[in-house]
């Protein structure tokens, strides 16, 4: 008895086998086609306050890995404590990304 499915077989991306730009009565056309500046703009804040809130995330994990592993050391703690308002900067950032695009597009016109 045979639990696990077969996999169908492989076909190069873009081919109608595969399920690729061909596929399904899609024309090929590109691929980073963006309507209007404003959609670039909005696509780039969402990336932009995404890798924010990452590295935020990150600063905040390193900083309380360094208070946990500091053992009463005040040159560590003092570390740590610089990684948590790191982390506080970046989600405030995150935060205010958006509210900064809606200000400067309103500014501009758009």
């Amino acid at each position: 008895m045979n639990l696990i499915p077969a996999l169908p077989p492989w076909h190069p991306p873009g081919t109608p086998a595969a399920g690729g730009l061909a596929a399904g009565g899609l024309a090929a056309g590109p691929l980073l086609a963006a309507a209007s500046i404003g959609q670039v703009i909005s696509h780039t804040t969402v990336w932009i306050t995404g890798i924010l809130a990452g590295l935020a995330t990150l600063f905040l994990t390193i900083g309380g890995v360094r208070y946990l592993m500091a053992g009463g050391d005040p040159a560590e703690v003092e570390k740590a404590k610089t990684a948590f308002k790191s982390a506080g900067i970046g989600y405030a950032l995150a935060v205010l990304a958006p509210v900064v695009v809606t200000v400067l597009k309103s500014l501009t016109g758009g």
